[in-house]
């Protein structure tokens, strides 16, 4: 019998994922917020179920979308760039619950390389180096990475994205023609949507677990260089960056997962 895996939040790297996983051979269930897009997802073979995760309840059968699935993706955008009151964390604990009486052993926690600070000089940043932001969403994101790995009811394995490229998306379209942008020469950190995806069901494939991923594109020039070119290839207005002040950041080192899975990252940012 082929492994069943549910995904909470077939959006943007969800249902991309789903897509890849169901030519891997997988059963894949998978929810939305939105009626609308149950027939979208179904269209690609995926059983799709209409899921609303509140911060005090669930709007939807959660048992139904968790029963028989080995696996959990737990795909859950935090909100709190539109909502910088939203709680993050609430909505987690709202589901553990469920999770733990279901038939998960492996829940994948997406989750962002947010969780570490932006420090002078530029720290790099590997699978094993302990989360140390201390903004609003850090904590949050922290908070909740702690609750699901210390659930003795099932594994996870934590997957952090830096900034996410790809299917017209890039940081350029909000950047361009901004002036008076922070930290020039803190080095970048982005990777395309098809790595995540790549990266991601290999890992699948090798049946990781207990284990943590910090994922970006092997290239990390000053942010002003690479704005300012990324902005003259595309055409657009490029950003201004303010030099006055020094720059923090960080360089996410993903050359852990380029060695444990023999991967060479697919497209470049």
């Amino acid at each position: 019998m082929n492994k069943q895996i549910s995904i909470i939040g077939c959006g943007w790297f969800g249902l991309p994922l789903a897509k890849q996983l169901l030519k891997q051979g997988y059963l894949v269930k998978g929810t939305t917020t939105s009626q609308e897009k149950l027939q979208h997802l179904k269209a690609f073979g995926i059983l799709a179920y209409s899921l609303r995760v509140l911060e005090d309840s669930i709007d939807g059968n959660i048992e139904a979308v968790l029963e028989g699935s080995d696996i959990l993706v737990l795909n859950i955008p935090p909100g709190l760039r539109k909502n910088p009151n939203a709680n993050y964390i609430n909505k987690i604990r709202q589901l553990l619950p469920f999770i733990e009486k279901s038939s998960v052993s492996q829940l994948v926690l997406i989750s962002s390389t947010s969780v570490f600070k932006d420090e002078f000089p530029f720290s790099i940043i590997y699978n094993r180096t302990v989360p140390n932001a201390g903004s609003k969403k850090a904590k949050q994101l922290i908070e909740v990475e702690r609750l699901c790995a210390t659930n003795n009811s099932f594994k996870t394995l934590i997957i952090r994205f830096s900034g996410l490229t790809g299917n017209e998306r890039h940081p350029i379209h909000m950047l361009s023609g901004r002036t008076d942008i922070k930290n020039p020469e803190a080095p970048i950190n982005l990777i395309h949507l098809e790595d995540c995806v790549n990266i991601v069901s290999l890992l699948f494939q090798k049946n990781s677990t207990n284990n943590t991923y910090n994922l970006s594109y092997p290239y990390h020039p000053a942010r002003e260089i690479y704005y300012r070119s990324k902005a003259e290839a595309l055409g657009l207005q490029p950003p201004t960056f303010n030099t006055m002040l020094s720059s923090v950041g960080k360089i996410i080192d993903s050359s852990e997962i380029e060695t444990e899975l023999e991967y060479t990252f697919k497209v470049k940012i």
